[in-house]
């Protein structure tokens, strides 16, 4: 065997002691159920360490810039290399972050424009959205015009006291408001209605004067005086909404009307960058095609500029992601779209010897993309680096060198190694993973009828071509197809809007800090502390670490984090609490024989049993039955996986009945195993009344759907249709569809 990574004593979150030898420059992927420490081994132990060893061969003026990891808890880590980290977390998200400046395609180019393009803007950054001498002066490059609706923003039949100016940021009493309603300049219980037009124009867009503003402590200060129109786009529409606190985009985005800039038609750049062409193109014709067509295009000129473009563009194409355009904004992208995309830039590095670790890099595959990315895994794998793969996906499994398998079970009930070996010698062991893995399932023989129907009619958001569809009601459907199809298009966007009242559950972040838990997120935390309050005569607040409950000296935080500046940060547990996050007399009191301490240790499973009471009961069984009963009530939700997170967030919304639910990609993050409780939840949920509506390409959800709407036949221009609708049985037959066929090879033959 190769040189191994030698883990001893690996004791991060749920892992028990692990000693553990992990091949170098081999594909090596880590399964196990969801929670059963896959990641707590791979991401917190293994990268987290490299890194951090990796950050102390720079510089203290250096490390001091980059961030700071925590030693984790572990004897020791011997061979290891400089990891690379490919995770799903969303990349960078505001409105000046597209695909093609993410990827680095976009600046070369520029380079390609201003060296070949005629007749010429300058330098590259003439053609640079994000920079003054190329974006265009009406948008500043953001290719959409926000203007204030004066609607929206002033009621003219109020008074500056009565509210007129109804944007809250400038409401009664603000420090904004006192410009206009405290200084002298207007009658404040003068209807804005009854202004005179001088007056009306002063307060809109008056300026190039001085008024006396009194504070809060009666100080007198003098400020520039300037019209609630020209100040409001002054501080929020001359910038991206998206940087703004939540409340405040909110509020601004209510008053504003955002249309595609006039002066650019949406292309961001200025005239001068606009008028270059080559051939028949202008940059932002290039920046609007898909990937594939732009290749095609660059191909077919004779400059290395334009080759090494179109070397990138194949290397996204590679991925599966030929359907993107350049244009395309990365705050749009799916978690799988966007860990793929950071994947472009290591498929051209030179650099070998390096250990990269992937989060689930077939998350939002269809399964006819899986194999092209075992391929790019494969030929990192070959350049000679160690490749190391957490992964659910079979396929993927299939390809490793080795796998090592994690469990027995999740949470408590696992942090061991349970396989090591070969893939063939998992389908043979007696782990939930191996039961799973040789196993091949039928499709359902019964299906339930449909009791009406909600249609979309003549949809064209994106891709979608025009479609007119009816997702049936009172059973289980799945939308099919492969990337950039347009199934999230359709049921995401399309139909969760013309239908408000569908509960969505999506792959979006839950709130998740340190102090927030599975009890708080249901909402028992509250009626926990009433009781306990109840019990001892005091108040509810005596129960909570977050008010005055808390330990006076880790603050509820049960920690005491010590930032060394230079060096590496140190946690240590609270020595006045002990880690319970209260103050003794918190501690005092009981609720049968068990302190709040006691309570947030249990397990879903055990608090099912000792709270009988109605409130607390029924939330808590929700828990238990999205596969969650492992998970103790006061775990903080940051430490979760992302398929305990979705699990979480659907089971606060399991107390509905008679709705309809639309769940985006729920299998992601989750082993076999968690697909089929799941399934069994979604066939309580129809059962109980409601409507599913799936967007999925796992095939074991396909199988067990009553009617399937497969999209496509591809991804981008080449999608948008519907393809094939009908039930399962009737998917395995029909012809035309990626689906279809992968299905076909997933169900027993004969």
């Amino acid at each position: 065997m190769s040189e191994c990574i030698e883990i001893r004593g690996a004791r991060v979150n749920n892992l028990r002691n692990v000693d553990l030898s992990i091949p170098k420059n081999r594909l090596v992927v880590f399964t196990g159920v969801s929670g059963s420490g896959k990641s707590s081994l791979v991401f917190d132990t293994v990268a987290v360490e490299s890194q951090r060893q990796l950050n102390e061969t720079f510089s203290w003026f250096v490390r001091n810039r980059l961030p700071a990891y925590e030693k984790p808890e572990v004897d020791d880590l011997a061979n290891l290399g400089a990891a690379v980290v490919v995770d799903q977390k969303p990349v960078g998200g505001n409105a000046r972050s597209t695909v093609g400046t993410m990827t680095d395609i976009f600046p070369v180019l520029r380079v390609l424009f201003s060296r070949y393009g005629t007749p010429s803007a300058g330098y590259s950054y003439a053609y640079s959205f994000n920079d003054p001498a190329g974006m265009c002066p009406a948008c500043d490059g953001l290719g959409r015009a926000v203007r204030l609706d004066l609607d929206a923003f002033l009621d003219e039949d109020r008074s500056l006291e009565e509210g007129a100016i109804r944007f809250p940021m400038f409401g009664v009493g603000t420090w904004q408001w006192q410009i206009y309603a405290r200084s002298g300049t207007f009658d404040p219980a003068k209807p804005v209605r009854d202004y005179t037009p001088a007056e009306r124009e002063l307060l809109l867009h008056g300026k190039g004067f001085k008024v006396d503003v009194h504070g809060k402590n009666g100080t007198l200060n003098k400020v520039d005086y300037e019209g609630v129109v020209d100040r409001f786009t002054r501080l929020y529409l001359r910038r991206d909404l998206s940087g703004l606190a939540a409340r405040t985009r909110e509020a601004v985005r209510a008053c504003v009307v955002e249309a595609t800039c006039a002066a650019c038609g949406g292309a961001r750049l200025n005239e001068a960058a606009l008028r270059t062409t080559i051939g028949p193109h202008t940059i932002a014709d290039y920046a609007r095609m898909e990937v594939t067509d732009l290749i095609g295009v660059l191909d077919g000129q004779d400059n290395p500029v334009a080759a090494t473009a179109a070397a990138s563009l194949r290397r996204v194409e590679r991925m599966g992601l030929g359907y993107l355009a350049l244009e395309r904004e990365t705050s749009t992208l799916s978690g799988g779209e966007a860990q793929r995309l950071k994947m472009v830039r290591h498929l051209g590095s030179a650099l070998t010897g390096m250990t990269y670790v992937f989060d689930e890099p077939s998350a939002g595959l269809h399964p006819r993309d899986v194999g092209r990315l075992n391929g790019l895994l494969r030929a990192l794998c070959d350049k000679g680096n160690t490749v190391l793969v957490v992964e659910h996906d079979p396929d993927v499994i299939a390809v490793a060198d080795q796998v090592i398998d994690m469990g027995p079970g999740p949470g408590v009930h696992g942090g061991r190694v349970v396989y090591q070996g070969p893939v063939a010698g998992l389908r043979r062991a007696a782990t939930v993973t191996g039961r799973h893995l040789a196993r091949r399932t039928p499709v359902k023989d019964g299906f339930r009828r449909p009791t009406g129907a909600l249609r979309v009619a003549g949809a064209r958001l994106h891709n979608l071509d025009d479609v007119t569809v009816d997702l049936p009601t009172g059973v289980l459907t799945c939308v099919t197809g492969v990337a950039g199809s347009g199934k999230s298009t359709l049921v995401g966007e399309v139909f969760a809007q013309e239908h408000p009242e569908a509960v969505v559950v999506d792959q979006g972040a839950i709130g998740v800090s340190a102090r927030s838990s599975p009890a708080s997120f249901l909402g028992v935390f509250d009626p926990v502390r009433t009781l306990f309050a109840k019990a001892g005569g005091v108040d509810p607040g005596l129960f909570s670490y977050n008010s005055a409950g808390a330990c006076p000296l880790c603050e509820g935080r049960g920690e005491i984090h010590t930032d060394l500046a230079f060096m590496d940060p140190v946690t240590r547990v609270c020595e006045a609490c002990g880690g319970s996050r209260y103050n003794p007399e918190a501690l005092r009191h009981t609720l049968r024989g068990r302190t709040i301490v006691d309570v947030l240790a249990l397990t879903a499973e055990q608090a099912v049993e000792f709270f009988p009471e109605k409130a607390v009961n029924a939330r808590l069984r929700t828990l238990v039955e999205v596969g969650l009963g492992y998970l103790t009530l006061g775990r903080p939700t940051s430490s979760l996986s992302g398929g305990e997170r979705q699990r979480l967030k659907l089971a606060g919304e399991l107390h509905r009945t008679g709705s309809v639910y639309v769940l985006d990609e729920p299998t992601t993050g989750l082993h076999a195993a968690d697909v089929d409780t799941l399934m069994d939840l979604l066939d309580r949920l129809v059962d109980r009344g409601n409507t599913v509506i799936v967007v999925e390409h796992n095939l074991e959800v396909v199988k067990r759907a009553d009617w399937v709407i497969d999209m496509g036949p591809g991804g981008g221009r080449h999608g948008g249709r519907v393809v094939f609708e009908g039930t399962p049985a009737r998917l395995l037959t029909a012809q035309g569809s990626a689906t279809a066929e992968h299905l076909r090879h997933a169900v027993p033959a004969g």
